[in-house]
């Protein structure tokens, strides 16, 4: 973990955030979500949202699905998923200001994760998101590494199961600004702590 960042990220106005892992259980590696009978929502995932949302800040999915590419499910099912997932945010006071969706496999294009396509595509829908006012969350190397790309401040969700090898989850805490376990936790002592706001 790079030093110098974890007094609060007050700056912070776009909240980038992965999905598998972040805001839902990841599974095991090689194995993906593929309905909605098998998305589990995170514990405190809800209320996280929630908090972010009331300070103002934009809530923003970038998220490789490669599942679709290896035919696994249609872009039609996914976005069925990704909005019962909001419309579930919802029904709890919470939402997602955007979802940003890679479908392609690795080689086919330049917006899956750790290239940074999903983000420029995001600062060109929000005129106000530049590196400088972001803030990437995600559990694998390749979310911290592409959050670094792009110029923004990265952490890591460090449950222990987010990177497919030792070696990678090694080099995501050495790469990421900061580890925590969840996303419950950065928004409590980081993001949106009392003493902060």
């Amino acid at each position: 973990m790079r030093s110098g960042m974890t007094k609060g990220f007050r700056d912070v106005t776009f909240v980038f955030l992965d999905r598998d892992g972040v805001l839902n259980r990841k599974p095991p590696t090689g194995k993906y979500v593929t309905c909605w009978a098998e998305f589990e929502l995170l514990p405190g995932v809800e209320e996280a949202l929630r908090r972010i949302n009331r300070s103002g800040r934009k809530a923003i999915v970038v998220t490789n699905q490669r599942g679709v590419a290896l035919g696994l499910y249609s872009l039609e099912q996914l976005a069925d998923m990704h909005e019962r997932l909001r419309l579930g945010l919802v029904a709890h006071g919470a939402q997602l200001d955007a979802i940003y969706v890679c479908p392609h496999d690795d080689g086919q294009c330049d917006c899956r994760k750790p290239m940074t396509g999903l983000f420029e595509q995001a600062f060109r829908d929000f005129a106000e998101a530049r590196p400088a006012n972001s803030v990437m969350l995600g559990d694998s190397l390749r979310d911290i590494e592409a959050g670094r790309r792009i110029g923004m401040r990265t952490v890591l969700i460090d449950d222990g199961v987010g990177a497919p090898t030792a070696e990678d989850l090694q080099l995501a805490r050495a790469l990421a600004d900061l580890a925590v376990p969840s996303l419950e936790n950065f928004v409590d002592h980081y993001l949106c702590a009392q003493h902060l706001l």
